[in-house]
């Protein structure tokens, strides 16, 4: 994985980002995408793995089901 400086705060974050956008499936968001618990767990997993350090999210999101799919995927995958 390649990394870029992120400003001067001496952090630096993978030039691939994984985005949650279709985590949940809520509301407007299902004809996005629908990606399951089961499934975001896998995905996080592998980015993680890939060593992603970057992920998209954001509260509204599936009406911020997202971000909660997206937590739990992070708390499994350690």
């Amino acid at each position: 994985m390649k990394y870029r400086a992120f400003g001067r705060t001496g952090l630096y974050v993978s030039e691939l980002c994984l985005g949650t956008a279709t985590f949940g499936g809520q509301g407007w968001w299902k004809v996005w995408g629908e990606v399951d618990q089961q499934s975001a767990n896998v995905l996080v997993e592998r980015a993680l793995s890939a060593g992603v350090n970057f992920i998209d999210t954001a509260d509204v999101y599936a009406e911020g089901h997202s971000e909660r799919i997206l937590g739990q995927a992070i708390r499994v995958s350690k």
